[in-house]
């Protein structure tokens, strides 16, 4: 058995120490070890995109990502993705668009939905698309989730002009 390792890392704007095996997964980590159970368990292959977590702003699978790999890094996961008071636009667009529904896929989608408006806050469909094809769902088809991303980023512009 492989011995332990240290792994100090900011997740959500805290900065966090934790110890693991080096073959334990990101996700094993946070959620069996930290306690994040938002981010989902979907295929474990990077298949889904269930497990979307935002690596130095870049959205990653994090089941296939090893927890020691993510030493010194800024992690952002859905828990880390409202604001202290409210919503983030993106989640309330998701609400207002009926863009869910089990809610396995769901905070995939919205983080990868944010890490997409943090390096292009004015994205066409297609580039919604696009960017978020690495993700699955098997409820609600895409229509609503693209719907929600282009109205989540059209909010965003508003509040910044």
């Amino acid at each position: 058995m492989a011995k332990k390792r240290v792994v100090t890392t900011t997740i959500n704007g805290t900065q966090i120490e934790f110890l693991c095996q080096p073959r334990q997964t990101l996700l094993e980590v946070l959620r069996d070890t930290l306690n994040m159970t938002g981010t989902k368990e979907g295929c474990s292959n990077g298949n889904c995109g269930a497990c979307t977590v935002l690596m130095d702003g870049r959205p990653v699978d994090s089941c296939l990502v090893l927890a020691v790999e993510s030493e010194g890094a800024e992690l952002e996961t859905i828990e880390g993705v409202a604001p202290a008071e409210g919503l983030d636009p993106i989640q309330t667009a998701f609400l207002e668009q009926a863009a869910l529904q089990c809610g396995i896929c769901t905070p995939g989608f919205i983080v990868a939905a944010k890490g997409l408006l943090q390096s292009n806050p004015s994205p066409t469909e297609e580039e919604v698309r696009f960017y978020l094809a690495g993700n699955l769902c098997r409820c609600t088809g895409y229509d609503k989730i693209i719907r929600a991303v282009l109205d989540a980023a059209q909010a965003r512009e508003e509040v910044t002009v």
